[in-house]
């Protein structure tokens, strides 16, 4: 009989982390075991004050669902049996790598997807005052791609810093909502006049519809926008990208499906992650080659990392060794 184990963790984050809603001075996660005796699995998942999600929430969620799990509820049930999607990806992924130790193979091969090979990863540069963010970019000047994290007055001068002192870096952003419709355009021209090459979710998620009409000298990435295979429709004539998050989609299981689908909509995929440890990045790494954009930077970001982590050499992010997860 199938043993579920849930803990609350907390992994502080090396300095801070800032974003127009606010900053954060740790990752605070859930992590899931199903254990069927012989065997475990692992999950990890973030639940974000944004979507309506709290870590209590999430606990009371998964326990709630114990005796369905502990009965074998199975990865294609999670949806029906629990209500928030953090507490469904930690259960989808937890099911994934048990099912694979079970098998004595890979979770790439047991949900057929290409054979995860190391990948170049975006590194973020928090937000700050322009002066610190061009600090920060010289500083990770070596990385070949780098995430701007923007959506206050000042952006025009933290793009013009950044660029000054990381001149060979490619270079996305992510607005977090914090854009306006009178001032998107003048935004995604001063992009543009840096060579950005995405900008994420620049308008609220409620009111994004001037997206439509307007110029886009950039590609436009949705995040609060996009969820899962429901929100697709919403979409189009607004967005050319959408970022991917297992915490957002409720796991693998539906992230893969949401990937097809939004590829076979001519969509660029980007895949990102929440603020968490190497457990959580796992299982999206290997959504990597069916991704445009890959931003798994998540343990960088923390102070320590899960034993075994993923490897991360600078930005070339490795698959994850099978002691960790998959």
């Amino acid at each position: 009989m199938r043993r579920l184990s849930i803990a609350e963790e907390r992994w502080p984050v090396a300095g801070s982390f800032t974003i127009a809603r606010g900053s954060k001075s740790e990752a605070h996660v859930v992590r899931v075991t199903i254990t069927d005796g012989a065997h475990q699995g692992h999950g990890e998942c973030v639940p974000y004050p944004r979507y309506g999600e709290s870590v209590p929430q999430v606990i009371a969620a998964l326990e709630g669902a114990r005796v369905a799990v502990e009965a074998g509820l199975a990865r294609e049930e999670i949806a029906s049996a629990v209500a928030p999607h953090a507490a469904r990806n930690a259960l989808d992924c937890a099911l994934w790598d048990l099912a694979a130790k079970q098998a004595g193979t890979a979770v790439w091969q047991l949900a057929e997807l290409p054979r995860p090979v190391p990948a170049v990863t975006a590194y973020t540069l928090s937000l700050n005052t322009p002066a610190a963010m061009g600090e920060a970019a010289a500083k990770a000047a070596h990385r070949p791609l780098l995430k701007l994290k923007l959506g206050r007055a000042g952006d025009e001068e933290r793009l013009a810093q950044v660029r000054r002192n990381a001149p060979t870096s490619r270079l996305i952003v992510d607005a977090n909502e914090g854009w306006r419709p009178d001032n998107l355009e003048a935004m995604l021209a001063a992009c543009a006049a840096v060579g950005v090459e995405l900008v994420e979710q620049p308008l609220p998620a409620d009111d994004d519809e001037a997206l439509r009409g307007a110029l886009r000298p950039v590609p436009v990435c949705a995040d609060e926008s996009a969820h899962g295979l429901d929100t697709l429709d919403a979409l189009a004539g607004k967005y050319d990208a959408i970022n991917i998050k297992l915490d957002k989609t409720g796991g693998l299981t539906p992230a893969i499906a949401l990937a097809r689908a939004a590829r076979q909509r001519q969509l660029k995929v980007m895949i990102g992650c929440m603020l968490a440890t190497s457990l959580a990045m796992a299982p999206a790494m290997l959504l990597a080659p069916l991704a445009d954009v890959i931003d798994l930077d998540g343990p960088l970001l923390l102070a320590s990392d899960r034993t075994p982590p993923i490897r991360y050499d600078g930005s070339l992010m490795y698959p994850p060794p099978p002691a960790l997860w998959g």
